[in-house]
């Protein structure tokens, strides 16, 4: 009997680092490339090299990963820092959910410890607070939430997987791929002088992010393109960098979210991060752009809970960033008939959630956790991955639900949805409603939205009749107090 994705997802999910590294075992220097035994269908044992194309968080963790199979593992990257240009938005608002916070402790032990050391906070219960139209959720147990800025985070990731044995990084741009008995063979990349080069290769990562060239190459080389699915957002980002007088700060991360009768509002996210700083963002949708100048971007947090009007009570550091992102994007691996061998995708090169979620860095971080249980089941890299891509669909599935269900709102689709799609939304919401004032359906809701449960486990009978008992008593216990 097949699994259930909930098991499957719970697996992905662990925090444990599977077995010994491969490569302690290992001695004399890492073998001159392409000169390696072929090692045909490698089942289980240790590839020669592979590449991981581009730098981004999923692409680093990929790499240690590899690490642990292959003799040495190439990153190509054409920035030298975690300010990287292909990631316009680097410098908005990110939260490191506690589902990605578990794996990069999982592949690098000590990493909250030393992000911590380095200025980045992990507030208690009683540090989060989050908002749904003005009013504060009930407290839940400690999430474990780790705050800092993106580009701390991920130059922190940068320096741990470049201290890993057998990894480096070539600065350049990825080209394309070069082909042998259906598998992928080498990858063609340019330096910053303009140099073109090949690269021998076992194993192939695309990490190139939400404007991945891939597919395109794939449809060049005569494979299948991946089908891409979109669906519309029309989010606009602003983000700021406010001086910080409390450290540590009563409440170090606030979310003030909408209900969709209130869509049209601003919605806003802070968190305290290294160096002293607020990071302050605000979100709109359509026609809603927040924040352009200094004085909008304050007047709009006045309107908020206190907590985001005394955040940007402080200097202002830099300038008032933007952002805006059209749709998210998915790119189905798993459903292509033809697909070369030792090749995979990660991260937004996969799917792109609406940013407003936080689960881009957690997703990319269990992508992680696919690539390794995929390895370590022994596959044939000379037929197409298929069960990795299974296994990634899981966690994507996971993820794609939480974001396009609450946007499928805004932009109803014009069919009528059945009877079962109209069920499930109403006791979605239900739900979503209940997570104000009830504790335990609170923590199981955060659960799903942190990304450490699957979203089956809101599905129960239970949880569906404990939100409906809730939210009566609230309805009536409103009436009552009108009265």
């Amino acid at each position: 009997m097949p699994e259930s994705p909930a098991a499957v997802f719970e697996r992905l999910c662990a925090a444990e680092q599977p077995g010994s590294r491969p490569g302690e075992a290992r001695t004399g220097p890492p073998a001159e490339a392409g000169t390696g035994p072929d090692t045909g269908d490698n089942r289980g044992g240790i590839f020669d090299r592979a590449f991981v194309l581009g730098g981004s968080i999923a692409g680093l963790l990929a790499a240690r990963v590899l690490a642990d199979h292959a003799r040495s593992v190439v990153i190509v990257e054409r920035d030298d820092s975690a300010a990287r240009t292909g990631v316009p938005q680097s410098l908005q608002v990110h939260t490191l959910l506690p589902g990605g916070l578990t794996q990069l402790e999982r592949w690098f032990p000590g990493f909250a410890r030393e992000a911590m050391d380095g200025g980045a906070l992990a507030p208690a219960s009683d540090g989060i607070a989050v908002y749904t139209d003005g009013v504060r959720h009930v407290r839940t147990p400690n999430p474990d939430f780790l705050t800092a800025s993106r580009p701390f985070v991920e130059t922190l990731l940068r320096r741990r997987t470049l201290a890993t044995p057998g990894i480096e990084v070539v600065k350049g741009q990825a080209t394309g791929l070069t082909y042998q008995d259906g598998a992928v063979r080498a990858v063609r990349y340019e330096t910053p002088d303009g140099v073109e080069r090949t690269g021998s290769a076992d194993f192939v990562v695309d990490a190139m992010g939400r404007s991945s060239r891939l597919a395109d190459w794939l449809e060049r080389d005569g494979w299948e393109r991946p089908g891409l699915e979109r669906k519309r957002i029309d989010i606009n980002y602003a983000t700021g960098f406010f001086k910080r007088a409390e450290d540590p700060p009563a409440v170090a991360t606030a979310v003030a979210r909408t209900s969709a009768a209130f869509a049209d509002r601003t919605q806003a996210a802070l968190n305290a991060v290294e160096d002293g700083r607020w990071m302050v963002l605000l979100a709109g949708y359509g026609d809603n752009r927040p924040g352009r100048t200094e004085e909008d971007f304050r007047a709009r947090c006045g309107d908020l809970p206190p907590v985001f009007g005394e955040a940007v009570g402080g200097e202002l550091v830099g300038e008032i960033r933007t952002y805006h992102q059209a749709d998210s994007r998915r790119r189905h691996f798993s459903r292509l008939g033809r697909v070369p061998g030792r090749l995979i995708a990660v991260g937004d090169a996969v799917a792109s959630f609406n940013p407003i979620y936080g689960q881009g860095m957690a997703s990319a971080a269990l992508h992680a956790s696919c690539l390794s249980e995929y390895l370590r089941g022994g596959p044939d890299l000379a037929a197409p991955a298929r069960r990795f891509f299974e296994l990634q669909d899981v966690v994507v599935d996971a993820a794609w639900s939480i974001s396009t269900s609450a946007d499928a709102a805004r932009f109803p689709d014009e069919r009528k949805p059945s009877v079962r799609v109209r069920l499930h939304r109403w006791v979605t919401d239900q739900v979503v409603a209940a997570t104000i004032i009830d504790e335990r359906i609170a923590t199981r809701f955060n659960a799903v939205t942190c990304m450490t449960a699957h979203p089956s486990s809101l599905a129960s009978l239970g949880t569906a009749l404990r939100a409906l008992s809730v939210n009566r008593r609230a309805r009536r216990g409103a009436t009552g107090h009108r009265a």
